[in-house]
């Protein structure tokens, strides 16, 4: 097909990768934790990944979007210590709820239109204080393992200036080549074998459900659909949240008696697929969710052997491939973070409560920086109006030079190309960020 090019397929892949080696060590310690037996482990990374993978190829292809799927992080972080105190089969019927109530307030709309009501300057933040931590990450991976993480920068900065598409996979090739060589490589492979999914019958109880099911949804409401939609709309597109949404926590509900936990959008590793590192032109990008989900099916299927692969990787090497292949992605929510002076202070508390990874009863600080910056904008509207934005006397962020056409505003052919409508509050943030 004419789509496919070797960057957006790259994309793809290092998303997937990045999405294994880190967020599965707390499934994995989750699973010990609780004394899940092998069987009952390898199902719950099969059922994970195979919902990922579907929902990634079929809502990709669907949309011509880049829908970059996983499994919820923080909701994993969560029954790293909620599972232990309960019995498996509870558990797994807590799986089973949280999947069908975030199915229900998602496809009906209802999580899309408190969404819409935040201001973008402060969902961009929150997305920004969740990247923060992959960027500082490299110069940590600097001080830790000095000629690994050194040799990746430079040769991404390199390729940046000389082929910018590639840029990330060359900083990947960099990195492979000096582990290796340095015998780094930590792979110990063994034969390959299909991993078999083990149902669990669920059972009910008001315990877990208080203790697994209410935290795991809103960790995964709040933490996973609202930066994963977040993401989507700062690249310009403008996919339909109640498909994408609705669907996502369909699977999830499905997969739950095999162990899966939630299935979501991804924000973190949906960056990677989403800006022009994964191709110069958005209405090609999609190809790298299709690339992703087909890495999640094939890790689905051959998980005991490919498993082994991400996380035999050096932990510098896959924080400093992070790091750099979300730079693109923490420069534009930081720059939206800080466009609209109305909204500005509110964002920066929601930015700075985010980035500092607090965790209270259990949720992740994404859900109280996002909080934080909707009390903050609630309290600074009492009693006084909002500063005026920096342009235009009624409030509008106008920019010069943006073109109208029946309502659509397209100011620059690449946001055309996606179909991207936007408000007028959404035009200056654009064009300043592609100055």
């Amino acid at each position: 097909m004419r789509s496919v090019s070797l960057s957006a397929v790259n994309a793809g892949v290092v998303a997937m990768a990045v999405s294994y080696a880190g967020p599965l060590a707390l499934v994995l310690a989750a699973a010990d934790a609780a004394g899940l037996s092998p069987a009952q482990s390898s199902s719950w990374v099969w059922a994970i990944s195979i919902g990922a993978g579907l929902t990634c190829v079929g809502l990709s292809w669907w949309s011509r979007t880049p829908v970059i799927t996983a499994f919820s992080t923080p909701g994993a972080a969560i029954l790293v210590t909620a599972l232990a105190q309960h019995d498996y089969a509870e558990a797994v019927g807590a799986f089973l709820v949280a999947g069908v109530a975030a199915t229900v307030l998602t496809a009906t709309g209802v999580f899309a239109r408190v969404l819409a009501r935040i201001p973008d300057g402060i969902v961009s933040a929150m997305l920004a204080g969740i990247l923060f931590s992959f960027g500082t990450a490299i110069f940590t991976s600097l001080r830790s393992a000095p000629l690994l993480a050194g040799a990746m920068v430079i040769g991404y900065l390199v390729a940046k200036r000389l082929w910018p598409t590639y840029a990330v996979m060359c900083a990947l090739a960099v990195g492979l080549a000096v582990a290796a060589a340095d015998g780094g490589l930590g792979l110990h492979l063994e034969g390959p074998g299909l991993a078999v999914p083990h149902l669990t019958t669920p059972h009910f109880s008001v315990g877990a459900l208080i203790g697994i099911g209410v935290p795991l949804l809103v960790a995964t409401l709040a933490g996973q659909y609202a930066p994963g939609m977040a993401v989507l709309r700062a690249d310009g597109y403008r996919p339909d949240e109640r498909v994408i949404c609705g669907t996502t926590g369909a699977v999830s509900t499905l997969l739950a008696p095999f162990g899966s936990h939630a299935i979501n959008p991804a924000a973190i590793t949906a960056a990677i697929c989403t800006g022009p590192e994964a191709h110069r032109d958005p209405a090609r990008r999609w190809i790298a969710g299709v690339s992703c989900g087909v890495g999640y099916l094939v890790v689905g299927c051959f998980g005991s052997t490919l498993v082994a692969l991400f996380t035999g990787l050096p932990h510098a090497l896959v924080a400093t491939l992070a790091g750099v292949a979300l730079l693109g992605a923490l420069s534009g929510s930081l720059a939206r973070t800080v466009a609209d002076e109305r909204h500005r202070e509110a964002s920066v508390i929601t930015f700075l409560a985010t980035a500092s990874g607090v965790t209270v009863a259990g949720i992740g600080s994404p859900f109280w920086g996002l909080l934080a910056g909707v009390v903050a904008h609630v309290l600074l509207k009492i009693g006084g109006r909002e500063p005026a934005g920096p342009l235009g006397e009624d409030g509008d962020l106008e920019p010069a030079g943006g073109a109208e056409h029946g309502g659509q505003v397209v100011d620059h052919p690449a946001d055309g190309a996606v179909g991207d409508t936007e408000a007028p509050g959404d035009r200056l943030i654009g064009q300043t960020l592609r100055q």
